[in-house]
């Protein structure tokens, strides 16, 4: 028989990351089996206590039975804080485990992934869903499975007080089948609509915090408040729903529960006036169905539980089900040594039915600088995309000397590179670490050797920590040249045979331009450099200058070649000067 989807889900998430955990859980199982057993305990005691202390009179009996109960109590307090810090414990590294692996797998998929996939939407199901999981472990395993030692205890007590009386207080039970299916379905897509909400909520939070400045500047905080507000009252309406369902469920027990012992107390007085049952038989079956009535109640909510978790297994599985396009091959080519020479063979790529690049070949020489420059939408930033292989072209051919750079592993092509784009990604981290990024082996000579030559030495004196100064999230205290000096201290660090610069100067001011382009000039030297330029001035002196139009390459040569055939490029670079001469 194979498994319903739930099943599957449940399946999935126990062998994927509870298996290894089962002697803890088994642990954890015999407290939970103790604390539950001993509610069974308490209403069992209160036949003697009854019918030998209140009604016989039997004083010296009295202290035992108080003696027993208080024992009880101790024995299911300590049983229950045991198997909560147990099962708390490993919610939470259970939790890790899972966000660990799900960060792992998104690092490595596609940025078509990505595109299709917004941020706030990737941080919920991190998050969100994964907390909607440790439910499996906070309530399905911690309370249901007391609860239901609990029921099996307090039964079986019941069953041996009067099985008669048993079965009529469970005479409502097969009412509870038809509303149970029905509140599943329906607090599962609630459940699924609030996890869609949820992250749109978060998509919402990350444009506005990534956007503050131009929100400020456009007065649109009244605008993206509304755009909040209207998606947070949707989520309003679907939690009321999924809530309303887990309730009705528990009303539904109560109603059912009651009707059962209504049933009991008529039929069980007339046996109590009779004789054939005493007080204490009647007050030891009552306690029992007493004390079920709330285990029973967590249990019929259960299946509510189970669906919420089950919305949030199944966007958790979803997302580790995507399978990255681009792999590394089966069997890898050896990764060229030294400073190699770059070539495209007649590269076409298409994004969307679009053509970005249209046959495109050139060659970028060892250990010389290339620059790419051109109108935005040429094609050049897709151009180092291909050479890193985010994206893989469908027509034509990338070389490393000769060697492809698909024949490659993904980790040995991606560290023959060095990037420095416009806007350096740091980190909340101290200056330090944002340099080294993880790596713990380097000498402080070589170090500050770095940071003189990235002249992060100049400003270093004005930090208050020096390097163990935190530069804030995104590298938000510190300015654009500042943040561009140290995405150089790490290609430096790096110290690979390509260099790839990405507009690096283009967003600074005239004096960290300056500074700035002197450390791209030490940094370039011996290395092959890719350069993509918006202002051309930085580029005269490169060794080759490939002109882009429409993803085609219309000119190449040095830069006197090329102001001398009086084409695009000239164009371009004329346009530049006047604008220059006229600011």
């Amino acid at each position: 028989m194979s498994d319903s989807p739930q099943q599957g889900l449940f399946r999935w998430l126990w062998h994927a990351y509870m298996a290894r955990h089962i002697w803890v859980i088994l642990l954890a199982m015999l407290f939970m089996t103790i604390e539950g057993s001993m509610l069974g305990a308490m209403s069992y005691i209160m036949k003697p206590m009854f019918d030998q202390v209140f009604v016989g009179g039997d004083a010296d009996a009295a202290l035992f039975v108080g003696l027993l109960i208080l024992g009880i109590f101790i024995l299911r307090a300590s049983a229950s804080i045991a198997q909560k810090v147990l099962l708390a414990r490993l919610s939470e590294v259970t939790a890790a485990h899972i966000r660990t692996d799900m960060i792992g797998h998104l690092m490595r998929l596609d940025g078509d992934f990505h595109a299709t996939h917004p941020p706030g939407l990737v941080m919920q199901r991190i998050e969100g869903d994964v907390g909607s999981i440790n439910q499996v472990w906070a309530t399905i395993i911690t309370g249901a499975g007391r609860d239901f030692v609990a029921v099996i205890a307090l039964m079986a007590v019941a069953v041996s007080v009067d099985w008669r009386w048993t079965l009529i207080a469970c005479i409502a039970t097969p009412f509870l089948i038809l509303p149970s299916i029905l509140v599943q379905h329906f607090v599962r897509s609630n459940a699924r609509l609030v996890r869609d909400i949820s992250a749109d909520l978060s998509t919402r939070l990350n444009e506005i915090f990534h956007g503050i400045n131009p929100i400020k500047l456009n007065t649109l905080e009244d605008y993206q408040v509304n755009r909040y507000r209207a998606l947070a009252k949707k989520r309003i309406n679907f939690q009321t729903k999924a809530v309303l369902g887990q309730g009705g469920m528990s009303g539904i027990m109560d109603v059912m529960s009651g009707i059962g012992f209504l049933a009991v107390v008529v039929y069980g007085a007339n046996e109590i006036i009779s004789g054939q049952k005493s007080v204490g038989d009647f007050m030891s079956f009552f306690t029992a169905i007493g004390l079920a009535f709330e285990p029973l109640r967590r249990l019929g909510t259960l299946s509510a539980t189970l669906q919420i978790a089950a919305a949030g297994i199944e966007r958790v599985k979803g997302l580790l089900d995507f399978k990255p396009s681009l792999l590394s091959p089966e069997t890898p080519d050896t990764a060229p040594s030294g400073a190699p020479v770059i070539a495209l063979e007649n590269v076409s790529l298409s994004y969307a039915g679009t053509e970005v690049l249209k046959n495109v070949s050139f060659t970028a020489e060892a250990g010389k600088t290339t620059a790419l420059v051109g109108a935005s939408g040429a094609g050049k930033s897709t151009i180092f995309n291909l050479l890193t292989r985010l994206v893989d072209p469908q027509i034509g051919k990338i070389t490393l000397s000769g060697v492809s750079v698909d024949s490659l592993r993904l980790e040995d092509l991606r560290q023959l590179y060095s990037v420095v784009a416009q806007d350096a990604l740091l980190f909340d981290e101290s200056l330090r670490e944002n340099i080294l990024l993880g790596q713990t082996d380097i000498a402080p000579e070589t170090l500050q050797v770095v940071l003189d030559a990235a002249h992060i030495s100049d400003f270093l004196p004005r930090l208050t920590k020096g390097l163990e100064t935190p530069v804030g999230p995104r590298g938000s205290l510190l300015s654009g040249g500042q943040r561009q000096r140290v995405a150089i201290a790490r290609a430096l660090l790096r110290n690979t045979p390509i260099l790839l610069l990405d507009e690096a100067t283009s967003a600074l001011d005239a004096q960290s331009e300056n500074m700035v382009q002197a450390a791209l000039d030490k940094l370039s030297k011996g290395r092959t450099t890719l350069v993509i330029a918006h202002r051309l001035a930085t580029i005269r002196n490169a060794d080759k200058i490939i002109v882009m139009a429409h993803g085609k390459v219309v000119e190449i040569g040095t830069h006197e070649a090329l102001m001398a055939r009086n084409g695009a490029y000239a164009e371009l670079y004329n346009l530049q000067l006047n604008e220059a001469k006229t600011a």
